[in-house]
């Protein structure tokens, strides 16, 4: 069987994510808009096929919305200079870290940044 692999990505959303959503500003009031806002996430999938996931408004088979909606709405493409970088790792906790991880370091250099 072979071994799960996961990775963060980082989407570049629409500044007018930043008017327009409340929680997102309020979560983020480091930000002074000269950069650019960001959905920092995590996946088993390439960052591709996770982007295209979240942009269809994809539902699993069970029948859970597995989507953001902030990308869905929000989102214009993958920023592979923020997380390539950083190597895949074998588990889900590993991963889920290392968005928390990524997520506040972008923050930390003044980017407006959402994650899980």
């Amino acid at each position: 069987m072979a071994r799960t692999e996961y990775c963060v990505y980082v989407i570049e959303l629409s500044k007018k994510i930043y008017t327009e959503n409340r929680k997102f500003r309020e979560a983020n009031p480091q930000f002074n808009g000269s950069l650019q806002c960001l959905y920092v996430g995590m996946t088993s999938k390439t960052p591709k096929e996770r982007f295209e996931q979240h942009k269809s408004g994809y539902i699993n088979k069970k029948g859970h919305k597995i989507s953001a909606n902030i990308v869905e709405k929000y989102g214009l493409y993958l920023r592979g200079s923020l997380y390539h970088h950083i190597p895949t790792m074998t588990t889900r906790a590993a991963a889920l870290k290392m968005e928390e991880t990524l997520a506040l370091e972008l923050r930390r250099k003044r980017y407006a940044v959402w994650f899980n």
